[in-house]
């Protein structure tokens, strides 16, 4: 493997919220020295990053790269060199494939694609029930074995609470994070909209703010009884952060994160039928929108995640409720988070632990640090270099973003895997 050095960056690290301009060295894959050059190094390559910020490689808690079932929208080899142009050096993919990530074949395919991709390492979720049907447990242990970081049904239900507790108790088990994606799907069955002016003005059916927190209450309940770790998934409303906030205040061991445009956009932004918005849960008030972002300045929220999406044109090119929903949100990840601290929302440090090293340590992964003998995932960006989203400039295959337009600042310039440039600009 190539020695790599990495020099002259503006080097800021969240854990040690530490902010020097110094180089990185680089070899076997690993960060070997910060600051000093070890004795005998010599380097194959060299990244001069003066001017520049040299962070850890972002973390994405969800992204779904349409692989295996729809590759008609996107597959691994795309959304992974998208990964990679965003600084996303590693990120989670959910159960919801087809097939189903409920046996190792699903998770072995997966892995096996991404590493032939050699763009962005990609974990994966194992399903919590059979098919995500929510009628049997899936083969957890298997799972686990083959590589899966944790187990979600998704937004999948699972009707019956005695299963869904035994469950719970069976990835307790087997020492498995459950992720939570809070739903209660007879609450939010047929319903595109927050359940409020808006979608009454315009006609469409609503999603009540009670769809995510009946589930968050009901899951903290079986939570407690199994002892599981457990991560809430995609927050979208202020109660919904005032139950996790309680929650953690009574000792409970969870973490909770919020995709980026939830922090950004709100319920009027669907005001003209724009399907662009069309997400779910789906775009809540103003209210919300603040809600969200004060639970990250007081760390009630661990993490951001793209909750990317992608798809064809097709997919958003109907009436608002028939349109799929869903954003394509890698290449938004970094700016958007960066965003949040011009809006003086969270600094500097607090922004990028959000899409880093919070993520990691819920992932359970060795990842999202800055440190000697620590994997040498990096992201090394122009922190005030402007540039305007154009969806045709867009690596992803789904253009589908409500961002189109939007002028941003900080820009990935390299992007480093394993002591691996995968990206240059």
């Amino acid at each position: 493997m190539e020695r790599l050095l990495v020099s002259n960056g503006l080097i800021l690290d969240p854990v040690t919220q530490s902010v020097r301009t110094s180089s990185i060295y680089i070899a076997d894959g690993k960060i070997i020295a910060i600051d000093y050059q070890p004795d005998g190094f010599q380097a194959d390559q060299t990244i001069d990053a003066s001017g520049l910020i040299v962070s850890a490689g972002l973390v994405d808690l969800c992204a779904r790269l349409r692989e295996p079932g729809l590759e008609f929208k996107a597959d691994i080899c795309s959304e992974t060199r998208a990964a990679a142009a965003s600084g996303i050096t590693t990120l989670c993919c959910p159960p919801d494939t087809d097939p189903v990530i409920d046996e190792p074949a699903v998770v072995e395919l997966i892995h096996r694609k991404a590493a032939k991709a050699a763009s962005t390492l990609v974990l994966t979720l194992g399903a919590l029930t059979n098919g995500l049907k929510g009628q049997l447990l899936s083969q957890m242990s298997a799972l686990r074995a083959a590589g899966c970081v944790g187990i979600s049904n998704g937004r999948n239900p699972v009707p019956n609470t005695l299963i869904l507790r035994r469950a719970y108790a069976y990835a307790a088990n087997c020492g498995l994070t459950v992720f939570i994606e809070p739903d209660d799907h007879w609450l939010s069955a047929g319903g595109c909209a927050h359940d409020g002016p808006v979608a009454t003005r315009l006609g469409l059916q609503g999603i009540a703010v009670s769809a995510e927190t009946v589930a968050i209450s009901r899951a903290l309940e079986l939570i407690l009884e199994t002892g599981v770790k457990a991560h809430f998934g995609r927050l979208s409303s202020a109660h919904g952060v005032e139950l996790i906030r309680r929650a953690k205040e009574r000792g409970m061991d969870i973490t909770a994160d919020v995709a980026a445009h939830q922090l950004f956009l709100n319920e009027m932004d669907i005001g003209s039928f724009n399907s662009m918005c069309h997400v779910l849960p789906p775009l809540r008030s103003q209210r919300d929108m603040e809600a969200l972002r004060q639970g990250l300045k007081e760390g009630v929220i661990d993490a951001v995640c793209s909750d990317h999406q992608p798809h064809d044109p097709d997919a958003k090119q109907a009436p608002f409720a028939s349109t799929e929903p869903g954003i394509s949100a890698l290449e938004t990840l970094l700016p958007l988070t960066l965003r949040l601290v011009d809006h003086q929302v969270v600094p500097t440090f607090s922004a990028l632990s959000l899409i880093s090293s919070r993520p990691a340590e819920i992932l359970g992964i060795n990842a999202g640090v800055l440190a000697v003998n620590r994997p040498a995932d990096l992201c090394v960006y122009a922190p005030e270099q402007e540039w305007q989203l154009d969806p045709a400039a867009m690596l992803s295959r789904g253009k589908n973003t409500p961002f189109a337009g939007w002028h941003f600042s900080g820009k990935v310039r390299h992007t480093i895997i394993g002591g691996q440039v995968v990206y240059r600009t």
